[in-house]
């Protein structure tokens, strides 16, 4: 047999398998405007729903006079918690362990909170009547402020729950406490930290912020009465995990429930929840008979959808007088809102918030986190992270500032004499987990190196004498940063979600001509699911990725799968379908072996083909195989050419990186100019340069935007001030500077391809290092304990509390 690409290295190019950078299939359409979005759905006899929402944070729900709205013609229905609790379902169970009202039952929490649920035949007839029902409120007490929660006497907020001792996660210790967790070795820490020779402490806050995906959340339910079948199309970053949970909800069975996640605008972890407006349109689809759709708003988006972030943490850190670290303590006091609806791992309710040693290698550490009940909106999801490591990178990314300063040594030394050392890997740290792999201080140097690092540091110094001189009133900030993510998530052993195990899942099949399809329990929002996988696909199993269709959110068809956020696609689907791959590899080396009438044993995988040992000349390819497993009776194999894979990880991975920003800061105004920015990140084997580019591209812009600006901030009556894109920051092409990307590349050990995931990397990284180097700017003049975000404002605030405005 011949074949007209006879060179290795030229068939392996035309697979286009890892390592390629190759374009976006999914941008075929996207470009064209041809995206299958929730809103763009339209079904015979669809009705709209839309919610009568709370102007308070904190009020009784007196009574809800529905007549004037129900007398509007057009209008159907207007549901409220008296009409769903028969049903029981005017409260819902929370991925938290904790239940949420649906509709308001008896008092709202928070400011948007949804009071009742109009239904109509248009989505205007529906806004209109949402003006026409009259509530009447009664006032209660308002606390955003979580320390002021745990006041003795703080306003009761969940009265629902107030007497109980215990929670889903232990032990409550005030009527607004939701738990208290903790990890590492209180005791010991305590000790290090008395007999430190250097202790810096500092009090730090991850202001509250939100996703703000451009497609806002919505869903079309749809009830067949004569089938009994529930088709739930939604934005919905786990479809299998919506399936279970409505299934739970509804007391439908879960064979006759069909999720259906199309195109989605964006997720960034705000989509991966279950909210009142999908549990509303199911029960008003299975009143009405008809579909009904639901689609927020932005302000709904801002004001009521999760939130991100809102950590207080209190940080001390001990080091030797030569800056060796000996020990950590932290305790957060997270702000949970109204109810503890966080999408976090069973097992973690503050999510993987004990990575908060982040690069170092610190012998002695402990974190104590409490949740707490205020007058906000619930949530606290994984914004562009995985389960709170974007607070816990910042965490120690300023500690390590603070420390830095404290002992007047150089930032960038003192993380390199506290690196893990790459032949300390596979690392224990002291709150838990096993890193993986990493060479740190390769890729710091490279990063130091591709700045110029100590030429910044002189001319830093030369503006601060200039800026003395009255010669200038910009001043430079060198912005550090070396992070560790934990992503992956994960292990059955230790990660579950409503006690579903965080498995994930592929099914190939391969087609006679040679051609395949696979299917995952993941739902691309973004990442270029279509062509990756299709990647990984290609160099498993010798099939060219064009010649391969991804298929993904559609629970009828999908294996079961916990979906995509936290960085947890390529690192668990990604390992499923390189494992689903070498099943199919395997049974396609038992099919060769009989056409080249020789032993399984003496025929090896090349590129596309097996070709027979020492004898290279003699071969089949992938596509003449997967015909002969379709039309040949081979002894001992059964037909088709197909596998299924459902991979639990051994352990999370670990992706880390080398972050540099250089500002320049105007003191007179506040403005903040970001002269450069270096991002090297090691994600493992690398799938396709291309797409991991631009994957930090768009990270490292929402971290600019949140370490700059956005925002979701409250008054003390509990109303939202930044609840539309006029007050709520989002980078347009003018703010958004110009990024240089670089890489090492330190495989998995334990994942079959080596990867680790990178698609949350920038937002961890890049929001220290953005703030970073705003303080940095600033050093010179004095330590100021200075919050993000850091807006004109409060930049120009902080050089006015420092005496630089003259």
């Amino acid at each position: 047999m011949t074949d007209t690409m006879e060179k290795p290295e030229d068939r392996s190019k035309a697979l286009k398998g890892l390592g390629t950078s190759r374009k976006r299939v999914e941008d075929v359409r996207f470009t064209q405007g041809k995206g299958n979005y929730i809103d763009d759905l339209k079904l015979e006899g669809m009705l709209f729903g839309d919610f009568v929402r709370s102007p308070y944070a904190h009020a009784r729900v007196v009574s809800v006079d529905k007549e004037a709205a129900l007398a509007l013609p057009g209008v159907i229905a207007v549901l409220t918690a008296e009409d769903l609790a028969p049903l029981g379902l005017h409260w819902m169970p929370t991925l938290a362990g904790d239940k949420q009202m649906v509709l308001a039952d008896g008092k709202v929490l928070f400011q948007g909170q949804e009071v009742a649920f109009v239904v109509a035949e248009d989505r205007y007839i529906a806004a209109d009547a949402v003006e026409l029902v009259e509530v009447d409120y009664e006032e209660l007490p308002v606390v955003v402020d979580p320390f002021k929660a745990l006041e003795p006497d703080a306003p009761v907020l969940r009265e629902d729950i107030a007497d109980q001792k215990e929670g889903a996660h232990g032990p409550r210790k005030h009527h607004n406490h939701i738990f208290t967790w903790e990890q590492g070795d209180k005791d010991a820490t305590e000790q290090v930290l008395a007999g430190a020779d250097v202790v810096a402490e500092e009090m730090i806050y991850y202001h509250r912020t939100h996703p703000c995906p451009l497609e806002t959340c919505g869903c079309v339910a749809s009830m067949d009465k004569v089938t009994g079948k529930l088709t739930l199309h939604g934005t919905f970053q786990a479809p299998h995990a919506v399936r279970t949970v409505a299934s739970l909800i509804s007391g439908i069975a879960e064979h006759n429930i069909r999720v259906i996640s199309p195109d989605i605008g964006g997720g960034f972890g705000n989509k991966v929840g279950v909210y009142p407006g999908y549990v509303c349109s199911i029960v008003a689809s299975i009143v009405t008979g008809k579909p009904v759709k639901w689609i927020e708003d932005r302000m709904e988006n801002l004001m009521s959808t999760a939130f991100a972030r809102d950590y207080w943490m209190q940080g001390k850190i001990a080091a030797t007088k030569e800056g060796k670290i000996t020990g950590l303590w932290c305790h957060t006091t997270a702000d949970h809102g109204g109810f503890d609806a966080c999408a976090d791992p069973t097992k973690f309710p503050a999510g993987f918030m004990n990575i908060c040693t982040g690069s170092y290698d610190i012998p002695t550490a402990y974190l104590a986190v409490d949740g707490v009940y205020t007058n906000k909106a619930p949530g606290g999801v994984a914004y562009r992270c995985s389960f709170r490591v974007t607070e816990a990178a910042y965490f120690i990314e300023r500690m390590i500032e603070i420390l830095a300063i404290k002992l007047d040594m150089d930032a960038a030394e003192l993380r390199r004499i506290n690196f893990i050392r790459a032949d300390q890997f596979p690392y224990q740290s002291a709150l838990g987990w096993e890193y993986d792999s990493g060479d740190y201080h390769a890729a710091w140097d490279k990063a130091l190196k591709a700045v110029d690092y100590e030429g910044l540091r002189r001319e830093q110094a030369e503006r601060v004498e200039a800026f003395k001189r009255g010669e200038t009133r910009k001043l430079l900030g060198i912005g550090l940063t070396h992070f560790t993510e934990i992503v992956g998530a994960g292990p059955v052993k230790n990660c579950d979600i409503l006690g579903l195990g965080m498995f994930d899942s592929c099914e190939i099949r391969i087609h006679p001509t040679g051609s395949a399809i696979a299917r995952l329990g993941t739902i691309s929002q973004g990442q270029g699911h279509a062509t990756t996988f299709a990647q990984i696909l290609a160099s498993e199993i010798g099939i060219s990725a064009d010649d391969i269709t991804i298929e993904e959110g559609d629970t009828d068809t999908a294996p079961y799968g916990l979906g995509t956020y936290g960085s947890r696609s390529t690192p668990v689907a990604g390992a499923a379908t390189a494992m689903a791959g070498r099943k199919i590899r395997a049974k396609a080396q038992m099919i060769a072996a009989y056409l080249l009438e020789v032993h399984d044993d003496d025929v090896e995988f090349d590129v596309d083909r097996f070709v027979v040992k020492g004898a290279p000349e003699r071969f089949k390819t992938m596509k003449e195989i997967a015909f002969a497993s379709y039309n040949q009776a081979i002894p001992g194999v059964e037909p088709g050419l197909e596998a299924v894979s459902y991979y639990d990880p051994p352990n999370m991975t670990y992706p880390f990186g080398a972050y540099i920003c250089v500002v320049e800061v105007d003191v007179d105004t506040g403005v903040t100019d970001i002269r450069r920015f270096y991002a090297l990140d090691d994600c493992g084997t690398r799938i396709n340069p291309m797409i991991i580019e631009g994957q930090v591209h768009g990270g490292v812009t929402e971290a600019l935007a949140i370490a700059m600006g956005q925002e979701i901030a409250y008054d003390e009556m509990g109303n939202v001030k930044t609840g539309t894109l006029m007050d709520f920051f989002l980078p347009t092409a003018w703010e958004t500077p110009n990024y240089e990307t670089d890489y090492t590349t330190t495989p998995s050990p334990h994942h079959p391809i080596g990867a680790k995931g990178v698609g949350e990397s920038p937002n961890v990284g890049g929001v220290p290092c953005f703030s970073n180097a705003v303080h940095d700017a600033f050093r010179a003049f004095g330590l100021t304990q200075s919050h993000m975000p850091h807006d004109h404002w409060r930049v120009w605030k902080t050089a006015r509390d420092l005496g630089l405005h003259g």
